[in-house]
């Protein structure tokens, strides 16, 4: 739990030192992007108010006529007087009027004009009409003045920001025209951006280091908060849990009881504990009822274990009983869905010359399916080997007849039902509503026979049933199943039908009953995957030698 909380601890404090930071560092970039914003819209109107200043009352004609000569003139004067003036009284870099020059080079423009202070003088600053700037405006920024001078309205400003060597400056423009609005040139002023630049880079420094203390601080609190409030009763709460966990690892379920930590915080924690405090009631007397029905779960599975035993018990083998018979070859399976299932088949001589093969399928699946398959294979074997050889279709009224006497669960049951005559190959059979028969002569493949079929037994009493025949001609094969092979069913819920089984069988047509139903059940494995069996799976072949 100490390690819990110094987790709990740091996690929130961490998350609220990085929250601060965060807010923080976006307080300092909106407050750096609006205070930029403030401050260059504060220099415009500054350096608009000062264009205005050194550009009215100007004789711009007599200007014109200074540029047109190149010597300077009263009008030219002036503007110099009133240029230098306004700059010594005034807190700009530069203020000037140039000429844009139609030339790619380096002297790509003249000045007209540029206002100077005394100290400006002393240091040198003589540029008069007619000198050219050389280097000063790189080709790029010429162009941008050139295009300005020839296409901007009458009283139209460009606002330009500029790196030059002299430093970083805000430039503000406008053309200047003679009285008929000939463009004369363009009147810049530049104003230094040191003072903005060195506030922009303390500015987001302060709101981070600001943010730092004051998340420091609320950490602090945050953290004697959380021991108070939250860290001690959860911790409380723990123990509780801890101790309840500990005793439900054991067997003695009576001693299974959960501590109430009798949390008074009035809040989600108090409704937590109290939540655990009835969940531990419920749990208990759950592991109570579920330790008494695990006791009865594992004896009917023990159960079930021994019906699946008894069940597999009462289904025919070929292997001793019927391995010394040379006039036929006989294989059959039955995969149950559960531990038990409804599915039959059953084989068995009527008398030395007469072999009788049934195939049946009871509704449902579990334990009810299985009593009455174990019903049904009972009655209809029982009535087979009464008397002479029957007809099937005898057969099948008597075990309906019988099976539907006290059927008060309304249960039913498919049947094929054939009698082979081991000395001509003739199959007598009948149908009791169950699946098609699959026949494959010598040579021929596997075909479905739609023979004619009645209603299921146990479902109506007095019914009556038809007889038909088969021929099988020596190495004939016989194939019959119940409704759980075409009716398999992938993820995809879908059915592999008859037609893949038809295939499947006609794979290695030709190849002995046992390999026949290995190579079907393979190909339903391989359609259904990982999908669970949805019903019992069951199948029987024979093959016919003759004698």
């Amino acid at each position: 739990m100490e390690k819990t909380k110094k987790k709990l601890s740091r996690s929130l404090s961490l998350a609220v030192e990085i929250f601060t930071v965060l807010l923080s560092i976006c307080l300092g970039i909106v407050g750096y992007k609006t205070y930029h914003k403030g401050m260059i819209q504060k220099y415009k109107e500054y350096e608009r108010t000062i264009l205005k200043l050194a550009s009215q009352k100007i004789d711009w004609d007599g200007v014109e006529e200074a540029i047109a000569s190149g010597k300077e003139n009263a009008a030219h004067k002036a503007l110099s007087e009133r240029l230098d003036f306004v700059k010594s009284n005034s807190e700009i870099a530069w203020l000037y009027l140039i000429e844009p020059l139609n030339d790619s080079s380096i002297n790509n423009m003249k000045y007209i004009c540029t206002g100077n202070t005394q100290k400006d003088y002393a240091d040198g600053m003589t540029d008069r009409l007619g000198d050219l700037t050389g280097n000063e405006f790189p080709a790029d920024v010429a162009k941008q003045y050139l295009d300005f001078f020839k296409n901007s309205a009458p009283g139209e400003y460009w606002y330009y920001p500029n790196k030059t060597e002299w430093g970083s400056v805000y430039t503000t423009s406008i053309v200047v025209r003679n009285s008929a609005g000939k463009p004369l040139g363009v009147m810049s002023v530049d104003i230094n951006m040191f003072d903005i630049d060195a506030t922009m880079r303390i500015y987001p420094v302060s709101i981070l280091v600001a943010g730092l203390v004051f998340a420091a601080a609320f950490v602090l609190i945050l953290i004697l908060w959380l021991n108070r409030r939250v860290i001690h009763p959860l911790k409380s709460l723990q123990n509780s849990a801890v101790d309840f966990v500990s005793k439900a690892s054991g067997e003695d379920v009576e001693s299974l009881n959960f501590k109430d930590p009798r949390i008074n915080t009035q809040d989600e924690i108090q409704s937590l504990s109290s939540a655990l405090v009835t969940m531990a009631g419920e749990t208990k007397n759950y592991m109570e009822k579920l330790l008494v029905e695990t006791k009865e779960n594992e004896r009917i599975s023990a159960d079930l274990n021994v019906a699946t035993q008894i069940q597999a018990a009462m289904l025919p083998r070929v292997e001793p009983e019927f391995s010394g018979h040379a006039e036929f070859e006989l294989a059959a399976s039955m995969d149950p869905a559960k531990e038990v299932g409804g599915d039959f088949y059953d084989f068995f001589f009527i008398d030395k010359d007469h072999l009788a093969l049934v195939i049946a399928d009871v509704s449902g699946k579990g334990v009810p399916a299985a009593l009455f398959m174990a019903i049904s294979k009972t009655v209809i074997k029982n009535r087979a080997l009464f008397g002479n050889v029957p007809k099937p279709s005898e057969v099948l009224r008597d075990a309906n007849n019988q099976l539907c006497e006290g059927n008060d669960a309304s249960l039913f049951v498919t049947v094929w039902l054939g009698i082979l005559d081991l000395n001509t190959g003739v199959v007598t059979a009948s149908n009791a509503g169950h699946e098609y028969p699959a026949i494959r002569q010598p040579g021929k493949s596997f075909e479905l026979l739609k023979d004619k079929r009645g209603l299921v037994l146990a479902g109506m009493e007095g019914m009556v049933y038809t007889d038909y025949e088969i021929k099988l001609e020596k190495g004939a094969t016989l194939f019959v199943y119940t409704d759980g092979v075409p009716e398999a069913t992938n993820a995809n819920n879908e059915l592999f039908e008859f037609e893949r089984v038809e295939k499947a069988l006609n794979v290695n047509a030709g190849a002995a009953p046992a390999d026949l139903l290995k190579v079907v059940r393979g190909e339903v494995d391989k359609f259904v995957g990982d999908a669970p069996q949805f019903d019992d799976l069951t199948m029987l072949a024979i093959k016919f030698n003759g004698r």
